[in-house]
């Protein structure tokens, strides 16, 4: 390829924002739900229902049919494509929340000055924003909320996957550590009938109303702690988004406590968007970048996990790829560090 068409394939790459600015705008103005599947829609209604303007709506329509979110059709009228039912409310799960989560503006920021994570001696989230990412959140509910709920969205599209993969036993108890509302360990229980649960994570982040709901009474029970210190006793430990939030010394302090509360034959399984060691492309490798650009955790490969578990006294006995971004890594006991 030569110089001035590598210069063209750049451009369009740095121009990628614009599509998700796209996306972001498609789902703030809940055009999904003013659209059918089959019967097309023309651009004035759809302006008039979202408060739009019908020029702008009609040019943004355009470039989202080339996405596969709709379907153009004559005369300015359109249909929600099978990608775009995703973001309808009413889809399960909703893919909005998520969507908005991804694009919201700390995100952007932190991206936009990904240079900076890069040169600064130590870089960190509060420079930027006048104070750290937990002081942020709580001075932001509208934020704190939405990030969270994103998360929940994100999860409950993965988390079935992820409970059908990880070779869960048929009874004993599992423990979702740092699960915060407990949905990764309601996927567990209804793939397993006969296991219990616990839910545990600190006390002002537990969030039960999901496993109340959901007709599980009787078989799990949260607890309020602090995981580098303890974790609850189980036969398996899963920690589901939690290892890429920390550094490797906090990682190992985290397993070590697993290590700890395992019960003989237990296991832990950690959950995480494992970048593959290929150079192949993978969601990890925006997720890491996105970590980078906060100033905080990172997305690590199986070779950078091992020497963790390893120096927590743990063994990687496989690793267990799923349907979604996300990979398990499965330990057990081994030799002391």
């Amino acid at each position: 390829m030569r110089d001035h068409e590598s210069a063209l394939v750049l451009y369009d790459e740095a121009m990628a924002f614009v599509r998700s600015a796209a996306l972001r705008a498609f789902a703030r103005l809940n055009v999904a739900d003013h659209l059918d599947d089959d019967e097309p829609v023309p651009v004035s209604a759809l302006a008039a229902a979202t408060g739009a303007r019908p020029d702008g709506l009609a040019r943004l329509l355009r470039f989202l049919a080339t996405r596969g979110v709709v379907r153009q059709h004559d005369d300015d009228r359109y249909t929600l494509a099978e990608l775009g039912r995703a973001l309808r409310s009413t889809a399960e799960p909703p893919a909005r929340s998520g969507v908005l989560m991804f694009t919201d503006p700390m995100f952007w920021t932190t991206c936009h000055r990904l240079e900076s994570s890069l040169t600064d001696e130590e870089p960190t989230f509060a420079r930027y924003f006048g104070e750290p990412l937990g002081d942020y959140f709580a001075a932001n509910p509208e934020t704190d909320a939405l990030f969270y709920e994103g998360m929940a969205t994100v999860s409950d599209a993965e988390n079935a996957l992820i409970a059908a993969a990880s070779d869960l036993p048929d009874s004993g108890t599992v423990v979702d550590v740092g699960g915060r509302n407990g949905t990764m360990l309601l996927a567990a229980l209804q793939a397993r009938p006969g296991l219990d649960g616990v839910l545990f994570d600190r006390p002002d982040a537990l969030n039960t109303s999901r496993l109340e709901a959901a007709g599980q009474d009787g078989r799990w029970k949260a607890v309020g702690g602090d995981f580098f210190t303890e974790v609850p006793r189980g036969d398996v430990l899963v920690l589901k988004r939690i290892l890429h939030n920390w550094d490797d010394e906090e990682s190992v302090r985290i397993l070590r406590a697993c290590l700890r509360a395992l019960e003989p034959g237990g296991r832990v399984l950690v959950v995480d968007a494992v970048v593959p060691e290929d150079g192949s492309e993978h969601q990890s490798h925006l997720m890491d970048l996105m970590m980078l650009s906060a100033f905080t955790g990172r997305e690590r490969t199986t070779a950078e996990l091992r020497p963790l578990f390893t120096a927590a006294g743990l063994r990687v006995t496989r690793v267990i790829p799923t349907p979604s971004v996300m990979s398990i890594v499965e330990a057990v006991a081994g030799e002391p560090a």
